[in-house]
């Protein structure tokens, strides 16, 4: 009887303390810059970070990580967002993204970004809940 309750609660802890490790919330953080002339990228874990300069090193154009499109406007009759062009460079342990173009003020960008993006995690595969395709993370940045 003990043996099998001992059994059970252990499980229990187990499941829950695997759970919770896994459940921290680690995703990158996407923001403009203080001037609002650029979209910095930080909080990677190591791993990520070496990889993800190790990708824009090696070929910058043709990675497709982190993309960023003009939220079309609410009376636009097309309604598809526009892909923003510009650049990418390292400052530190950020990715900082500068426009081509400077963003137009009172416009909403959408950043969506691959890095550090799991399919699932301990949580998520326990209750059945995990992706079967990768979703990227997605932030609603206005000017």
């Amino acid at each position: 009887m003990f043996k099998s309750l001992f059994k059970f609660l252990a499980t229990v802890v187990t499941t829950s303390f695997i759970v919770s490790c896994s459940a921290t919330n680690n995703k990158p953080s996407i923001k403009f810059s203080r001037d609002s002339t650029s979209i910095i990228i930080k909080n990677f874990d190591e791993p990520s970070l070496l990889q993800v300069r190790n990708a824009y090193l090696n070929n910058a154009d043709s990675n497709k990580l982190v993309s960023v499109f003009k939220q079309a406007g609410e009376l636009d009759s097309l309604q598809d967002d526009i892909l923003v062009s510009g650049k990418f460079k390292f400052a530190g342990d950020s990715l900082v993204f500068m426009p081509w173009e400077p963003f137009t003020k009172g416009s909403a960008y959408i950043v969506e970004s691959y890095i550090d993006v799991k399919f699932g995690n301990a949580g998520k595969l326990i209750t059945g809940k995990a992706n079967y395709n990768l979703q990227p993370q997605k932030e609603l940045l206005k000017r």
